[in-house]
């Protein structure tokens, strides 16, 4: 093993401060997060992240020794650009690590307003060569995130060109159908009240379409490719999880992972399996390929593919019989506190009495069977425990350290 690789960053979604512990919790290094109004992902139920609560969620990583990068990432109109000016006192003082943005606006009040804080470019610039990345690293930036349609090869190319230039690529999530996400398809469907580069994309890409010919009219005709359905434009999810030791051995310094409004689940699972197979290799020059992937088949997925890293996408890199991610196993509950052999859990999906369910903690994954199931006051035992329920468990097998655990549903039930 070669003790002169350098240690990649694990880069994930944060879109709450919630979510932010957990990805800490379970291996990030650092996290990135967006405010209401200044990011490309409008985060539409949840604790929302905004001037108020942003020192805090940055305070919580610093205080755990991580990094946040702050998302100012939409094309912006005059009016996002004034509102943006107001709050650079307020976002000075969170101290984010770094700011990315792709927009030349955003970018002038960044500099003028917010000089003192790490440039990081957005891959809504895409960046596919060299030259781009000297330019940016010439108007002061310290990283670039190169767009998802670059190959392996030609992100090795960059990286020798530019050594002394971080490189940020996404390695695992949700793919856009356009161009480095440049898109009007959701403007257009939505008539302008979803605006895909304004935070709010409707992802009518993944909506199920048919046609309809002119002269015969209310006759609709299904779009179908080999009989499998009319999702097509609907990519299949990012996963490079096997492909990590390439990326290192070429130096790309940061690994992104997509995903600011999936679930609490989702970030902790997918942080918890890119972090183990990224200190795998380093500490071993392994992967256990295999049991990578039957790690992330149990988190929401549309079906796997490598994008552009190994060849140019075909018709196999796109999911035509479903537009949502289903995930290979449930998350049944998330611990909350614990008296004696006890947890207090919240229910995320219904589970019985007498169930085995597997318990994973930043540390530990086991299977356990549900012993007893009492209700939150601790009066009467239950059968099961309903949705958004909270109940007290007892487990055939604890877990070392109760916080930050969660439960799942047993294998992978969808064959994805």
């Amino acid at each position: 093993m070669d003790k002169n690789l350098k240690r990649p960053e694990l880069l994930l979604p944060a879109g709450s401060k919630e979510k932010l512990d957990y990805a800490i919790h379970y291996g990030a290094d650092a996290v990135y997060l967006g405010m209401v109004d200044f990011s490309l992902r409008a985060m539409r139920k949840g604790e929302l992240i905004t001037l108020d609560n942003l020192k805090d969620c940055i305070s919580l990583a610093h205080s755990m020794n991580k990094k946040v990068y702050l998302t100012l990432n939409i094309f912006a109109y005059s009016n996002d650009i004034d509102q943006m000016i107001q709050a650079a006192e307020r976002i000075n003082d969170a101290k984010p690590d770094a700011i990315l943005f792709s927009d030349f606006g955003v970018y002038n009040v960044i500099r003028k307003y917010m000089s003192e804080i790490p440039l990081h470019v957005s891959t809504q610039t895409n960046i596919l060569n060299y030259e781009a990345v000297k330019f940016w690293q010439d108007m002061g930036a310290e990283r670039v995130v190169l767009s998802r349609d670059l190959s392996l090869k030609q992100i090795e190319e960059i990286k020798n060109k530019v050594p002394d230039m971080e490189l940020e690529v996404f390695v695992h999530g949700a793919q856009c159908v356009s161009f480095s996400g440049r898109c009007l398809i959701s403007d257009y469907m939505t008539k302008g009240e979803r605006k895909a580069n304004h935070g709010n994309c409707s992802q009518s890409c993944r909506w199920s379409y048919k046609l309809v010919e002119e002269t015969r009219e209310g006759e609709y005709f299904d779009i179908a490719e080999n009989g499998q359905g009319t999702h097509i434009l609907s990519p299949k999810d990012l996963a490079l999880i096997n492909y990590l030791p390439q990326l290192i051995d070429v130096g790309v310094d940061s690994f992104k992972i997509e995903g600011r409004t999936k679930s609490l689940y989702y970030v902790s699972a997918v942080a918890k399996a890119y972090r183990k197979a990224i200190d795998d290799y380093l500490t071993t020059g392994k992967i256990n390929e295999e049991a990578n992937y039957e790690e992330i088949r149990k988190i929401g997925n549309r079906g796997y593919t490598t994008g552009f890293y190994l060849h140019k996408p075909d018709s196999e890199g796109y999911s035509y019989d479903i537009s949502k991610g289903l995930a290979g196993a449930d998350c049944l509950c998330v611990f909350l506190d614990k008296q004696d052999n006890r947890y207090k859990v919240l229910t995320k999906n219904k589970f019985l009495l007498n169930d085995e369910i597997e318990v994973i903690t930043p540390s530990e994954c086991f299977k356990a069977r549900v012993t007893k199931i009492i209700d939150e006051k601790l009066r009467e035992e239950k059968e099961l425990s309903n949705t958004n329920d909270v109940s007290w468990l007892e487990l055939s097998q604890e877990p070392q350290n109760y916080k930050y655990a969660l439960a799942r549903t047993i294998g992978v039930k969808n064959l994805r």
